[in-house]
């Protein structure tokens, strides 16, 4: 038996979240499951990286897996090629591998990346993954804003109420909103962990801040309120992709 990583991507639209639960068909976990449980030929589950909310994106989401074959390495493209016929068109698998016995996708990540897209003309085209913001938005402010969650370790007022976490402390190391295009943003942001609806919440908060509807001291309130109720709604979840996972290299085998 060895222990792998998979390295996805999936389109989260059509599916209720990365993690398989009781009450909810149709995750991403789930599907993967039982795809490559029926291509391996062994009973296969996956531990993520972590949960993405319904509808969230994933551009390189991680999970880990143990099976018996014995060349998933040797024929990889084969095997990856073999995942991606089995799976449907919004999961494609990226990469394979082999990685010690005690490695964890989840608990030994040591930063998360996520970014979150918006624009400001009407498109057709990126509609499906970028949010449309009608009117002025200060982006010079919202990034004085978003300087500010560096100073922050505890994001209560960011997280979904009622989760079973331990502890609402992240470490944000980076937060800030670029162009990338006329007319088109991305907000990106980088922690050694996020709560739930986190990044949303916070992109929420900020396009407040942005619009002039709160000012950066009620920011700055907000964070320290320790309180969900007092941030903005959760933007939508469409335009959030996960796009990046370090782990330590002493993990992977060569």
């Amino acid at each position: 038996m060895a222990r792998y990583f998979l390295t996805l991507s999936y389109n989260g639209a059509n599916f209720n979240g990365w993690q398989i639960q009781n009450n909810t068909p149709n995750t991403v976990q789930q599907i993967l499951e039982e795809k490559l449980s029926m291509l391996l030929k062994e009973k296969i589950e996956f531990v993520g990286c972590g949960r993405t909310d319904t509808g969230v994106n994933a551009k390189n989401y991680v999970a880990h897996f143990e099976c018996t074959c014995k060349d998933l390495i040797e024929n990889k493209e084969h095997w990856i090629y073999k995942f991606n016929t089995v799976l449907p068109p919004q999961i494609s698998v990226q990469n394979i591998q082999n990685v010690t016995l005690g490695a964890h996708a989840r608990f030994d990540a040591y930063s998360r990346t996520y970014y979150y897209y918006i624009h400001q003309q009407k498109n057709p085209f990126i509609d499906n993954f970028s949010l449309y913001v009608y009117g002025d938005i200060d982006f010079e402010l919202m990034n004085k804003a978003a300087s500010i969650l560096l100073e922050y370790s505890d994001f209560t007022s960011f997280s979904k109420l009622h989760t079973h976490a331990k502890t609402n402390t992240c470490q944000i190391t980076k937060a800030i909103w670029q162009k990338t295009n006329i007319g088109q943003w991305r907000f990106t942001i980088t922690a050694n962990r996020f709560l739930r609806g986190m990044v949303r919440a916070v992109v929420g908060t900020l396009l407040l801040v942005g619009k002039g509807k709160i000012s950066i001291d009620d920011f700055r309130k907000i964070i320290e309120a320790k309180d969900r109720n007092v941030a903005g709604s959760n933007a939508a979840p469409t335009p959030l992709f996960l796009v990046g996972i370090n782990y330590p290299k002493e993990i992977f085998i060569e």
